[in-house]
């Protein structure tokens, strides 16, 4: 079945960087977006960022000038690009995806697992 896999999650200091991947596989006809979810302790989810397979993409506030998301629609991948890290980035970022699976007709929603990254102060 379709499967999306995140990569990418660590420790770093403030200040610093890390890129998440994600890649959709199995049986899928197409994928309409992805993105990234995030949830801190206490906290609901939020999106944090998401691109169309056209290119329209969409930014939290909290992350806009720091963050950048890309896309692969060769490789089904998606990428966050993550600068100049803050300790409220903190969370576990779950990676999303809107697929249409073969067999199927409509598009359905699929996440992963989630990638944890942790910046320290």
């Amino acid at each position: 079945q379709v499967q999306l896999v995140e990569s990418g999650g660590g420790l770093v200091q403030a200040g610093g960087s890390l890129r998440l991947s994600c890649a959709a596989s199995g049986s899928i006809f197409s994928i309409n977006a992805m993105g990234w979810y995030r949830q801190a302790p206490g906290k609901q989810r939020e999106l944090v960022a998401a691109i169309t397979t056209g290119g329209a993409i969409n930014y939290a506030d909290s992350v806009k000038g720091r963050f950048a998301i890309s896309r692969d629609n060769a490789k089904n991948t998606v990428y966050l690009q993550m600068n100049t890290l803050k300790p409220e980035d903190t969370a576990v970022y779950y990676c999303n995806a809107e697929i249409l699976p073969l067999r199927h007709s409509y598009a359905v929603d699929y996440w992963g697992k989630g990638t944890l990254v942790t910046v320290s102060s």
